[in-house]
């Protein structure tokens, strides 16, 4: 009997996925263990693998979203006969073309004014404003299912020429990816948490002369700020465990480890991979593991499980000369370090004006899970590790 490959949960909180593409063809044999297709989630993109094997015998979504457990393929032994039915969404998602509601003229809405589409494709709609009888669908019976309306391509008038003459201008809608719709999810609740910032401009000559002479030890270790960053304040967590938590209604989950995320701006979004136990791990090996990460993460190619069980995230804008930011907290997460680029200023040293390389750097902090004074003494600690590295290694 043909067995049925399901969509599987690839994360916490997953319940769509979008399949990008098959990496096997129908008729083609498969082992177990081998790469079948890949799919997109609200975390990653990632290679699901066969469970058994076989020959792959249907594929019964060759591209588009579809909810986890439902079935996506069949593989058996040649020859096998297999269900003709397939969930939705099934075939190649067309590009559509989308009229605007308040200004387009609108279109019949399908037989006897009944549009043939998915609640969630009707709920997506609702959401992003678009005219639903204008999109044309891809699953069965011309039904318009969620995957359809992420083509969806929008043609507005520019405002200052609405009129019967008026010139009609095609704005480029870019469709919101799965990815993008969950970092403004995440964002928004986190905007709702109540939070407070501390700041602090720390003096980052010693930190330099590390990394130099790291370098120059060691050239094939490409330690950077980021890392050593990463690395102090992991052991600052260890110092100060009450910080090192995460919220939830019923109680403060106080973390037995260090788990660094570290923000990676790419071109499908901002995502947060983990160097898991950096208080434990040497500046090479944080090296390492974060350039390991920033590659994947550019790739499209992390797991979702180098994004979860973070405990504390770094977000460094220094590169583009950003001075200050203040960083949106990244839930469940009690805290979040915005860094700034490290200038020279003049500042007073012992009673006399210097030049100094300072870096200012603010802390967003989760007020229901961490006090003021809680975490003013882990930014200390920060600072006094940054001003004296070695006591960090």
């Amino acid at each position: 009997m043909a067995i049925e490959l399901k969509l599987p949960r690839l994360g916490q909180g997953m319940e769509f996925g979008t399949i990008v593409r098959w990496l096997r063809s129908e008729g083609d044999h498969v082992e177990r263990g081998e790469p079948l297709y890949e799919v997109d989630t609200d975390k990653v993109s990632q290679e699901v693998e066969a469970d058994v094997s076989g020959v792959l015998l249907k594929i019964n979504v060759p591209r588009g979203e579809v909810a986890v457990g439902r079935t996506v393929a069949y593989i058996g032994q040649e020859g096998e006969s297999v269900p003709d039915d397939a969930p939705e969404p099934a075939g190649e998602i067309p590009h559509i073309a989308v009229a605007p509601s308040p200004l387009a003229p609108q279109r019949p809405s399908g037989r006897e004014g009944r549009v043939s589409a998915s609640p969630r494709a009707r709920r997506i709609a609702g959401e992003r404003g678009l005219d639903i009888a204008a999109v044309t669908g891809s699953g069965p019976g011309g039904r318009i299912v969620a995957g359809d309306l992420d083509q969806a391509a929008v043609t507005v008038r520019e405002p200052s020429q609405v009129g019967p003459s008026s010139a009609r201008t095609q704005v480029e809608a870019r469709p919101l990816t799965t990815i993008r719709r969950t970092i403004a999810r995440r964002l928004t609740e986190a905007w709702q948490v109540p939070a407070f910032q501390l700041s602090r401009s720390i003096d980052m000559a010693s930190a330099q002369a590390l990394l130099a002479r790291r370098h120059e030890l060691e050239p094939d270790v490409h330690a950077t700020l980021t890392d050593l960053l990463a690395k102090v304040c992991a052991v600052a967590l260890m110092r100060h465990p009450d910080v090192n938590v995460e919220y939830t209604e019923d109680a403060l989950l106080v973390h037995p480890e260090a788990d660094v995320g570290i923000a990676v701006a790419t071109q499908r979004g901002l995502v947060v991979p983990v160097i898991r136990q950096a208080d434990r791990r040497t500046l090479a090996e944080i090296a390492a593991v974060r350039a390991a990460l920033v590659e994947r993460a550019r790739a499209a190619t992390l797991e979702a499980a180098d994004l979860e069980g973070g405990s504390f995230t770094i977000s460094n804008l220094g590169m583009f000369a950003v001075e200050q930011f203040t960083a949106v907290l990244n839930p469940p997460q009690a805290m979040i370090l915005a860094v700034g680029a490290t200038q020279d200023r003049v500042v007073a040293v012992d009673g006399n004006p210097a030049v100094r390389p300072m870096m200012t750097v603010v802390l967003t902090v989760d007020h229901r899970a961490v006090d003021g004074a809680e975490a003013a003494a882990f930014l200390q600690t920060v600072t006094k590790v940054l001003q004296e590295p070695g006591l960090a290694l």
